[in-house]
């Protein structure tokens, strides 16, 4: 979802971009890696084992994909003097905090997804000291599943429908982030970590409602439900909420607040329809 609107983006902006995806290319695979690397100059990792409940039983190949691929492919573009661009999660921070989490906060993560993702911060800057890691979360677009296409393909299905209200988050569209990303590229950023997520914060409730709305339906249809009534294998953030002043700091624009970024996106998400 993520790879396939950034390669838009970035042909868009000038670049030439090379796709590699996984029916041709194994990021497990040192050689692999670094005939993917070839001569670029910068090497943008999107692959990710995103299965949340899944990795709580599959930890061990989520780690393989999270943490070991790119360690692989951060090896491969330091030796090829590529700059690497590694995309993380909100998930290697606990989700106990009650303000932003900035960009050298502590990783906490509680679940295995997390886990592994952190470890994947770990490997890429072990192997690539000159790597960017840029984190998101609650991400959404065209081209691939995603919680706003779900509540759209609810909304025709159910009258109502029951999401959690007390999880906390900001909405962010492959789209917006894909500007982000490029925006890093061009500026030549230093390297360390970015937050990517668009601005303002809501509950997946609010997002759910912001949805129907966009779409010419009541929003009183989306019921509040928590978390404990809707328990899954592994333990969601209750808050997910990114800082972004390393961003700030060095230039580079912040994505816009996660209303205006849906309701400019959302067509794209329902192929036209809303």
């Amino acid at each position: 979802m993520l790879g396939s609107q950034l390669c838009r983006t970035l042909t868009a902006a000038g670049h030439d971009v090379t796709p590699a995806t996984r029916p041709t290319f194994d990021l497990t695979d040192p050689a692999a890696c670094a005939a993917a690397v070839g001569h670029a100059d910068w090497v943008v990792n999107c692959a990710a084992y995103t299965a949340v409940d899944a990795a709580e039983s599959h930890e061990g190949h989520a780690f393989e994909v999270n943490a070991l691929g790119p360690a692989m492919l951060g090896r491969a573009a330091r030796l090829a003097g590529a700059r690497l661009l590694h995309v993380s999660t909100d998930y290697v921070f606990s989700g106990n905090a009650t303000t932003p989490y900035a960009e050298d906060a502590p990783l906490a993560p509680r679940s295995a997804y997390g886990r592994t993702k952190a470890a994947g911060e770990w490997a890429v800057r072990a192997e690539c000291p000159d790597a960017i890691i840029v984190r998101t979360a609650w991400l959404y677009g065209p081209g691939g599943p995603s919680f706003v296409a779900k509540m759209v393909q609810l909304a025709g299905e159910r009258e109502t429908v029951s999401v959690v209200s007390d999880q906390i988050g900001q909405p962010t569209t492959t789209a917006h982030l894909s500007l982000f990303i490029a925006q890093l590229i061009a500026s030549g950023a230093p390297a360390g970590v970015y937050h990517g997520t668009c601005v303002g914060t809501t509950s997946w409730h609010g997002l759910a409602q912001a949805v129907f709305q966009e779409l010419g339906l009541d929003p009183g249809r989306v019921l509040p439900i928590g978390t404990a009534e809707y328990p899954l294998p592994a333990p969601r953030p209750a808050y997910s909420v990114l800082g972004h002043e390393r961003a700030s700091a060095v230039g580079v624009q912040v994505l816009p607040h996660w209303r205006v970024a849906l309701a400019t996106t959302i067509a794209s998400v329902t192929g036209g329809m809303a």
